[in-house]
């Protein structure tokens, strides 16, 4: 059985690349980049590496020949990337591709605010419409991103946030991976949907009250509503259409999106996923 990853030269596919080549023979691993040269050490190791880029159709042809199983990383063009993974799975199942894992959002329904959902929703469609057996791998939320949100907050003795009282069940990329790769080595993931959570919910309140706690003052909690924070984080330096995703993630948690929590970290590798507090305590140690 042959297992593919896209995308693999970014955080999460080399994270997955990794866990997979620690579970099968890396003749049986194909890792597909924009970047070959930076998966030197991988194919060094035994496995291999194929040049595609989704912007240029003409790479796919050929992305995924001899592929079973493939790890469809969601790309980080936003708005534009819908037609691009259509075209991706249009490919693995001409090619034969049997079982296609996806990373997406949670709830992505059309209430969900969260700009991204349509991409994710639409690619979803796309894998059902396909003929192919599909995994939905939900991942919540990057517990890694809020490392700065804490730093800025102990620093300036304030959070501020658009999240209202939501709640959003923050997991570690490194589970995400852990998922991804359970998914494609092992047999019983086919058309399934699963929520990659961390193992709680948290509010504004309690990421507050640990920005307290581990800067050793009060820490003042600020609500704003969006376009107040959308403008904030412009005016931090974020570029605007990034200000707006941003946004509208805030307002997903505020919609209760984001909340739910899920056995489906521990369920598919058998570990307790990370705690944002430790998370956020590892990294400030460092």
């Amino acid at each position: 059985m042959t297992i593919a990853i896209t995308g693999a030269s970014g955080a999460l596919g080399r994270a997955t690349a990794e866990l997979v080549l620690q579970a099968v023979d890396p003749s049986e691993v194909v890792l597909t980049t924009r970047h070959p040269d930076s998966l030197a050490e991988f194919a060094a190791r035994g496995a291999g590496v194929r040049p595609v880029d989704f912007a240029d159709p003409r790479t796919l042809a050929t992305a995924f020949t001899g592929v079973d199983r493939l790890l469809l990383i969601s790309t980080d063009a936003v708005g534009a990337r819908l037609d691009q993974q259509r075209a991706a799975i249009a490919a693995a199942a001409d090619s034969g591709v049997g079982h296609i894992a996806y990373t997406s959002v949670p709830e992505p329904v059309p209430a969900n605010p969260a700009l991204v959902v349509p991409d994710h929703a639409g690619t979803e469609q796309a894998l059902r419409n396909s003929g192919v057996r599909w995994t939905m791998l939900r991942n919540n939320l990057y517990a890694h991103m809020q490392i700065p949100v804490i730093e800025q907050a102990i620093e300036a003795g304030r959070l501020v946030t658009n999240t209202g009282a939501g709640a959003t069940a923050y997991v570690s990329r490194e589970d995400c991976a852990a998922a991804a790769a359970a998914a494609l080595t092992q047999d019983g993931h086919a058309d399934k949907a699963y929520d990659i959570t961390g193992p709680e919910a948290l509010t504004a309140e309690d990421l507050t009250a640990l920005a307290s706690e581990l800067g050793g003052r009060e820490v003042e909690l600020v609500h704003t509503e969006d376009a107040a924070y959308a403008a904030g984080l412009r005016a931090a330096g974020l570029p605007e259409e990034v200000a707006e995703v941003v946004t509208s993630f805030g307002a997903a948690s505020r919609g209760g999106f984001l909340g739910n929590t899920s056995s489906a970290v521990s369920d598919l590798t058998g570990r307790t996923p990370a705690a944002l507090a430790d998370i956020i305590r590892e990294a400030l140690r460092s």
